[in-house]
């Protein structure tokens, strides 16, 4: 949400100015509802676990992308993506019965990826200047992005306790 922001105001195309506007809403909604189960959930306000340092990296590196191209594949081809997969594989190991208001609001943002991601694509066939031209750096932001399965510092049992 926060690079999509910081990118508005640098992206010369208006068609991508609104894509990216209209998502940082999106987003920004789908982190609240993240918020909220949190606080559900009896987690201090603003809880949160440490990203992994190198996740960190790939996000602060990825944010530093120039050309339009390269931002709209890369956010929306291996960033959204990146996270659904976590998501999913949270899905996947939860107990769907006893984490249903949970897995709801992961359901809910995993159609929001979609959407976004099926809106990015249509703006991409309607301007073709949007097209990447080298492949190879999508692929090696891809390898970047899941170099870490986990995106965050996990405390050790006794920590927890």
């Amino acid at each position: 949400m926060e690079t999509l922001a910081r990118w508005v105001p640098n992206t010369p195309e208006m068609e991508v100015k609104v894509l990216f506007g209209r998502h940082v809403w999106d987003l920004a909604q789908q982190a609240d509802a993240l918020g909220k189960r949190t606080y559900e959930l009896r987690a201090p306000l603003q809880f949160s676990l440490s990203p992994k340092q190198a996740y960190v990296k790939f996000l602060r590196d990825f944010a530093e992308t120039k050309p339009t191209q390269n931002k709209v594949h890369g956010f929306y081809d291996v960033v959204l993506p990146g996270l659904a997969a976590r998501y999913q594989r949270y899905l996947d190991a939860t107990d769907r019965l006893l984490d249903e208001p949970t897995v709801r609001v992961l359901e809910m943002i995993l159609a929001g990826f979609s959407r976004m991601r099926g809106e990015s694509q249509a703006l991409r066939n309607e301007l073709p200047q949007l097209h990447l031209t080298d492949d190879r750096w999508t692929a090696e932001l891809k390898s970047s992005e899941a170099g870490e399965e986990n995106v965050v510092e996990h405390r050790s049992a006794t920590a927890a306790a």
